[in-house]
C-alpha cells in the first residue's frame, strides 16, 4: 500500500510533533525532579539570606551606636535571671558580712564597748541575724 504524498506528509509532521512532545515532558520531568526543586529552593535561600546579612552590615555601619545600644539591651534581657541571681548573692553576702561583724563584735568579750552601745548593736541586729540563721 503505498502512501499519498499529503499522508506521507501528515506522518513526517506527526512524528516531528511527537519528538517536540516528548522533549517538553522530558523538560518538565527535568525541572520538576525533587532533587532540581530542592536544589533551586536551597540557592534562593542562600542568595536571600546574603541579601540580609549585606543589608544588616549596612544597617551596622550605618547606625553603629544604635545597634550596640540595642546588642546591649538584648544582653541584658536574655541574661536578666542569672543577672539578677548575682546581684542577689551580692546582697546576701554584703548584708550577711555586715550581720556577722556587728556579732563577733557583740559577742566578742576581750573587746566590750560600753555598755549601752553593746546593747544597741544587739537590737539592731537581732532581727536580721535570727533570719539568716533560719
Amino acid at each position: 500500500m503505498t502512501d499519498t504524498p499529503a499522508v506521507t506528509a501528515a506522518r513526517i509532521e506527526v512524528a516531528r510533533r511527537r519528538g517536540e512532545l516528548l522533549d517538553t515532558v522530558h523538560e518538565l520531568q527535568a525541572r520538576l525532579a525533587p532533587k532540581t526543586l530542592a536544589s533551586e529552593a536551597w540557592e534562593k535561600a542562600k542568595n536571600k539570606g546574603a541579601d540580609l546579612a549585606e543589608d544588616a552590615v549596612d544597617a551596622v555601619k550605618a547606625r553603629p551606636v544604635a545597634v550596640s545600644g540595642v546588642a546591649a539591651a538584648l544582653g541584658l534581657f536574655l541574661a536578666r535571671a542569672p543577672i539578677k541571681d548575682a546581684a542577689v548573692k551580692i546582697y546576701d553576702a554584703m548584708t550577711s558580712r555586715r550581720d556577722t561583724k556587728a556579732a563577733r563584735a557583740a559577742l566578742n568579750p576581750s573587746h566590750q564597748p560600753d555598755e549601752p552601745a553593746l546593747e544597741e548593736a544587739l537590737d539592731e541586729r537581732a532581727l536580721p541575724i535570727t533570719e539568716t540563721a533560719t
